[in-house]
């Protein structure tokens, strides 16, 4: 992505904010405005489609995630693709994140570079799951009836080409991803989700990929290392981040 892209940054510490606004505009990202909270924002930062920032950063710290004030930043910024930045992870904190429309949930244990690669890829339209969902997911009782749960993962009549794609979106992979480990295009990757969604009865891809981890599924593993954005695996499948360091 050669253009730059707009950021907004809520985050009440103001060290943190200092930090992360200089990582950013370091690697070709615009901070439109920072500021502790919503109510901080100027009102010329309401924008409309053409001038709305791509990403909506929120760095929540060790708060739970308040859905009037996401409510209230969806209104403001129907354009823009909201982020929580967590200090630590939690399931059900994440699941009411992206119910409420977050695009993505990234906790803090990550690197510079990871962090960055993340961003871009919410600004393309990707959705983004923490890599630690993996590790939850595996953990969750679900797992221990594998062989009876199949049954119903049978039941929703999913061809071996859906599950395929499935066994991909568990791992919370792109489309682009998808389709080179496939070989197919990435329109007929459109079209299995499509399916999945439907024959599970889920509105996008983070239920379907919950829904399919709580069914006994695994997802497909690789560990080539990107060599560009364009290549780059989904942040949950490259190895454990290193804390983010936050230099001032």
């Amino acid at each position: 992505m050669s253009d730059r892209v707009n950021v907004l940054l809520l985050c009440r510490n103001s060290i943190i904010r200092e930090g992360l606004s200089r990582i950013l505009a370091e690697r070709e990202f615009n901070i439109v405005q920072s500021s502790s909270s919503s109510q901080g924002l100027t009102a010329s930062i309401d924008c409309d489609a053409d001038r709305s920032p791509e990403l909506v950063l929120i760095d929540n710290g060790a708060e739970e995630c308040d859905a009037d004030h996401i409510v209230e930043l969806q209104a403001r910024f129907p354009h823009s693709n909201l982020v929580m930045l967590s200090d630590r992870f939690d399931f059900q904190i994440m699941l009411k994140a992206f119910r409420l429309g977050m695009r993505a949930y990234i906790v803090k244990e990550i690197s510079c570079d990871r962090l960055v690669g993340t961003l871009r890829l919410v600004a393309m339209g990707e959705r983004v799951l923490p890599s630690q969902l993996a590790d939850e997911l595996q953990s969750r009782p679900a797992f221990e009836n594998a062989p009876e749960m199949e049954q119903s993962v049978d039941a929703a009549c999913l061809s071996e080409r859906e599950r395929e794609i499935l066994r991909w979106l568990i791992m919370g992979c792109p489309n682009k991803v998808i389709s080179r480990r496939m070989e197919i295009s990435e329109a007929t990757v459109k079209v299995h989700v499509k399916a999945v969604l439907r024959k599970l009865g889920v509105k996008n891809r983070t239920q379907a990929a919950i829904w399919a981890a709580n069914h006994g599924m695994r997802g497909r593993c690789y560990d080539i290392e990107p060599a560009s954005i364009d290549s780059m695996p989904h942040p949950a499948q490259l190895p454990a981040p290193a804390p983010v360091a936050i230099h001032v």
